[in-house]
């Protein structure tokens, strides 16, 4: 890891108000995964975003907004994720929504092929689209008008635009645990 973690009792005054926002929010939304050290310190891309909290904040405030106005059944949700990961090789991000999906009833199939970069064969129509949108996404370019107007058909033009924004934001959690290299705890 290349920036130590902040425990409380390190927090500057900038950083405490974030601290304490980001501790409840991931109590309350991310609760599955390990996100907190032994002394308190908030591990995964938390502890970046601490280290920069005028910037961290920003990002925090997106990751709030993406999990409170969510529309998009959390399968769909968690497979786009997991193609962010998966293609940039975020092993926090690859980590945390492991277990996330695990939580959800996803086979060890369907979570190996993910993490392999290969579509799995038993995803519902909806997790196909979320697939072919997150994935057509992080390899680059426009994304294909086949993709979007199944997306659109399939999710409607706000979920779409939901879509879109969440491998946007875990393209940006990919690069900020990756820059960082941000360690993935034991399993417990």
């Amino acid at each position: 890891m290349r920036l130590p973690l902040i425990t409380p009792a390190d927090l500057t005054e900038q950083q405490k108000p974030l601290y304490e926002d980001m501790k409840a929010g991931i109590a309350s939304n991310f609760n599955v995964f390990k996100t907190v050290d032994a002394d308190g310190a908030l591990i995964g891309p938390w502890n970046p975003w601490l280290h920069e909290p005028v910037i961290g904040k920003a990002v925090w405030e997106l990751t709030k907004a993406m999990t409170a106005q969510a529309t998009l059944d959390d399968k769909p949700r968690q497979i786009a994720i997991l193609v962010c990961g998966a293609h940039f090789d975020a092993a926090y991000e690859i980590y945390a929504h492991i277990a996330v999906a695990e939580h959800e009833q996803m086979s060890p199939q369907r979570l190996s092929e993910l993490c392999a970069n290969i579509k799995p064969r038993d995803l519902s129509a909806q997790e196909s689209v979320a697939y072919d949108v997150a994935f057509a996404l992080v390899n680059g370019g426009v994304l294909p008008e086949p993709c979007y107007r199944l997306a659109v058909d399939t999710f409607g033009q706000h979920g779409t635009n939901e879509l879109i924004y969440l491998v946007g934001l875990y393209a940006l959690v990919s690069m900020t645990l990756n820059g960082f290299n941000v360690p993935v705890p034991e399993r417990e």
